[in-house]
């Protein structure tokens, strides 16, 4: 039996293969291969994309967290308010910078940021809030904004966190527009390349120009070294990739948003499974389809043997984690969310009847 991947990066590979080909050959001809003309082709036309006037290209989605934390001003004595649902590397960036990290929990239907637990977490030190755009779709952050002005607290930063939302948008404005955002390109991400790489995006100048500068040793011209800065930035090659899926982009998440419909459909009449859920006013992008299930390890290990590439988004909080743990605390929707969730394939080139198969073998699964 055909396996169902959960990710197809192949499919993906076969759209634009003829372009990078084309791309590949002239940094080659170019040696261009650090920065260069495909490089600002591509921040240019991410930035156009986004609805901001900057992005910059860096080598991977962590860093691209840790130098807009650094470029806002987070650091030693500072706090950094994040959910404890999300990738670790979202707590590493902030650890990275020397700021503390500090946990809260998360909404218990879409798994985003709980905001009221976020605003009571301020303290003096806070330097930034974090939200997670979790799945793809964008978290409340102008809720988080309007209860910042509330407490006239204009000193904290919206950091946000958008790996895994390229191109969705909450009430028709995507991610950074009203301060700065990080985002990653791994590979099975909705836009990815062919290996590490990220960007950071903003509409303010400044923090353009550090996150920039930190990311090329602290420098802007060569051997002119103004702050301690870092080695992290977007190669030739992977802009040819990132230009040649972003043109793709739109019309691959509107295929997720079809399949997503299509899963919601046909997961409507089991029980045992929540289907996810999009908050008013967003418009989802679908990185990833997650349900939750009773028993899920034995049924992920089931949908597995039946070839069904299901996989985890994400397993432990990040409290629970040996490098976090001495942060403690509980979080209870995270910590109940955690050992169900259950992330089914989705990626533009599914077909119905792939996704027919998915839902048939879940229902065995649930049902054995």
């Amino acid at each position: 039996m055909t396996r169902i991947p959960l990710v197809d990066l192949a499919a993906a590979h076969a759209e634009v293969a003829e372009e990078v080909e084309a791309g590949f050959k002239r940094i080659i001809a170019d040696t261009a291969f650090i920065g260069g003309a495909e490089v600002a082709a591509f921040e240019s036309e991410y930035a156009a994309f986004s609805g901001l006037p900057y992005a910059i290209g860096v080598a991977n989605g962590t860093d691209a967290l840790e130098l807009a934390f650094k470029a806002v001003g987070v650091g030693p004595g500072t706090e950094v308010i994040l959910p404890a649902n999300t990738f670790i590397a979202t707590a590493e960036a902030v650890a990275r910078t020397g700021a503390a990290v500090v946990l809260v929990d998360c909404d218990p239907r879409t798994y985003l940021i709980d905001v009221d637990a976020a605003l009571a977490a301020i303290t003096p030190r806070t330097k930034a809030i974090a939200p997670v755009h979790l799945y793809g779709q964008l978290a409340p952050v102008d809720l988080i904004k309007s209860g910042l002005a509330a407490l006239s607290r204009d000193d904290i930063v919206i950091v946000e966190d958008a790996a895994q939302s390229q191109g969705a948008t909450r009430h028709g404005l995507g991610s950074g527009v009203d301060g700065i955002a990080a985002t990653s390109f791994y590979p099975g991400k909705n836009l990815g390349a062919y290996g590490d790489a990220g960007a950071v995006t903003t509409a303010v100048e400044e923090w353009a120009t550090t996150v920039r500068t930190l990311g090329s040793h602290g420098g802007l011209r060569k051997y002119h070294h103004d702050l301690v800065g870092v080695n992290s930035r977007l190669d030739g090659l992977q802009a040819v990739v990132l230009r040649a899926k972003l043109a793709r982009l739109a019309g691959w998440n509107s295929q997720r948003r079809a399949a997503a419909a299509r899963y919601d459909e046909l997961l409507a009449g089991f029980e045992q499974v929540v289907r996810p859920v999009t908050l008013d006013g967003n418009v989802h992008v679908w990185h990833i389809y997650c349900v939750r299930v009773p028993n899920r390890d034995e049924v992920l290990a089931k949908l597995n043997a039946a070839g069904v590439g299901a996989a985890i988004h994400y397993p432990i909080p990040v409290h629970r984690t040996g490098a976090f743990a001495s942060l403690g605390g509980s979080y209870p929707n995270a910590e109940a969310s955690a050992p169900e969730i259950l992330s089914l394939p989705i990626y533009p080139q599914i077909t119905p009847d792939q996704q027919a198969r998915v839902a048939e073998e879940l229902g065995k699964a649930l049902a054995s």
